[in-house]
């Protein structure tokens, strides 16, 4: 075996990018495997997909192992992540501290580049909060919709509009070339997700899993994971 094989939640795609080298020269293995939707990707360990490792929410780690899919006792937290809105880089950033000024700022933009609505942590939210704050209809047709955040973020870099806005996990922002992290949800509209790692039950490699689990998690990393985006449930 050369690689350990991760399904992962998009929003840990860049602490587990942080982290391949030094794994990669402690054990000998590359990862890969697939980082997107949280529902798509537990959907595919579901499937049958050959995979050692998940990254996912708490809830659908907790899922996972009522239905055996995963051990229970390898569940680590990593940390929790915000829920956010980007701007292209060299755009003025937002502020938003209430619900009020989240409003105007969506109904401001002429773009809105956003993470699936339908099985994405942070997309299902936006659609939340856009009912919500009662300008859903109004702002459907100019909804950005991408199959992650990472590649939503991407498109937001690259958009030519006047005055697009993106909203995703804070991480995903914060390892995106092109945006900038303008501030997380205010009060009221705000979205915190631990994200959880396991082993699943059946991995070809437990060992490389348990030690990668050990990088993400391990109190040695806390720097780490706070430059990628991510806090512990305590702060």
């Amino acid at each position: 075996m050369s690689a350990l094989q991760i399904l992962s939640g998009g929003a840990a795609q860049g602490l587990v990018a942080s982290l391949a080298t030094k794994f990669k020269t402690q054990t000998g293995l590359d990862i890969e495997g697939e980082f997107g939707a949280v529902g798509a990707m537990a959907d595919k360990l579901r499937k049958g997909m050959p995979t050692d490792l998940v990254v996912l929410t708490a809830p659908i780690i907790a899922d996972l192992a009522r239905e055996n899919l995963i051990v229970p006792a390898s569940i680590a937290d990593i940390g929790v992540v915000e829920t956010a809105l980007a701007v292209r880089s060299g755009d003025p950033l937002i502020r938003i501290p209430n619900t009020a000024t989240l409003r105007d700022a969506f109904l401001a933009a002429d773009a809105i580049f956003v993470p699936d609505t339908k099985i994405s942590t942070a997309g299902i939210h936006v659609a939340k909060v856009l009912r919500q704050l009662g300008i859903a209809d109004e702002v459907a047709a100019r909804l950005r919709i991408f199959p992650n955040g990472a590649t939503a973020m991407r498109h937001l870099a690259a958009s030519d509009a006047a005055k697009p806005l993106g909203c995703t996990q804070s991480t995903e922002i914060i390892s995106a070339d092109g945006v900038i992290l303008s501030g997380c949800l205010p009060p009221g509209c705000e979205l915190s997700t631990m994200y959880t790692a396991a082993i699943t039950a059946a991995a070809a490699d437990p060992g490389g899993g348990r030690h990668l689990i050990a990088l993400l998690a391990g109190p040695d990393q806390l720097e780490q994971r706070d430059r990628a985006g991510f806090r512990s449930d305590n702060k």
